[in-house]
């Protein structure tokens, strides 16, 4: 991984770590709670693929692991964040960037609920029998419908951090190449809004530099014209 891959991914676990635990872990909400973590980590995988994205949710898991007041075993939600980087890098589409916002909404929810699913079924591996008490399946919904109401805010917003912290104009795409199309993230910008931020603005330039040229040329033409009459009348 490059450095400013290490330490983007770094600084934006550790804010949504600090988040999650003194913020989103006291709203005392029924059921699951919201896990700002596992959104950075399907963001971030979604850009730099599925090997970063196991690297970055194994340590963001292990993070999360001794970050107070865990009261589970060290590495438990680090294996579940590392098999989700690595799944969510696989569904990166080959040219960096998704039709629609579907992709990453789609992506979120299996995250949601295959974390959940994961983190149950360690538990009752070593013993852990917690979310027998809670219930499966409220922890099921609550989570996907928690993160599904906060992907909006976080994720297209990490996505887009993450391509602008790269020192190629792209983002790499799962090899590790550059990729060739727009910026990943824009798939979900404008898959529900209709709004492309990139090219509306290259647009917008593109558009103003003609109208310049235009305006130029006939300024020159109506001169010419004048500088013909003129010879003329002489």
């Amino acid at each position: 991984m490059r450095f400013n891959r290490i330490l983007l991914s770094a600084t934006l676990v550790v804010v949504a770590l600090v988040v999650q635990v003194s913020v989103l872990g006291r709203l005392q909400l029924p059921g699951a709670v919201p896990d700002l973590v596992l959104l950075t980590v399907v963001a971030l995988a979604l850009v730099y693929g599925h090997l970063s994205g196991a690297f970055i949710g194994f340590a963001a898991g292990l993070l999360a692991d001794l970050a107070p007041p865990a009261d589970h075993a060290a590495g438990r939600y680090a294996l579940v964040l590392c098999v989700i980087g690595y799944t969510a890098g696989l569904a990166r589409p080959d040219n960096g960037r998704f039709r629609s916002a579907w992709g990453p909404m789609m992506t979120v929810v299996a995250a949601a609920i295959g974390s959940t699913l994961l983190y149950a079924g360690v538990g009752a591996l070593v013993g852990d029998t917690a979310a027998r008490h809670v219930g499966l399946t409220g922890l099921l919904f609550t989570a996907t419908l928690y993160d599904l109401l906060l992907a909006p805010f976080t994720v297209p917003f990490i996505m887009a951090l993450a391509r602008r912290a790269e020192n190629d104009p792209l983002a790499v795409d799962a090899n590790g190449g550059p990729a060739k199309t727009a910026d990943v993230s824009s798939g979900w910008l404008s898959g529900g809004t209709g709004l492309r931020i990139g090219s509306q603005r290259g647009g917008l330039r593109l558009k103003t530099a003609r109208s310049r040229a235009n305006k130029a040329g006939r300024i020159k033409g109506v001169k010419g014209i004048k500088s013909v009459k003129s010879v003329k009348k002489l």
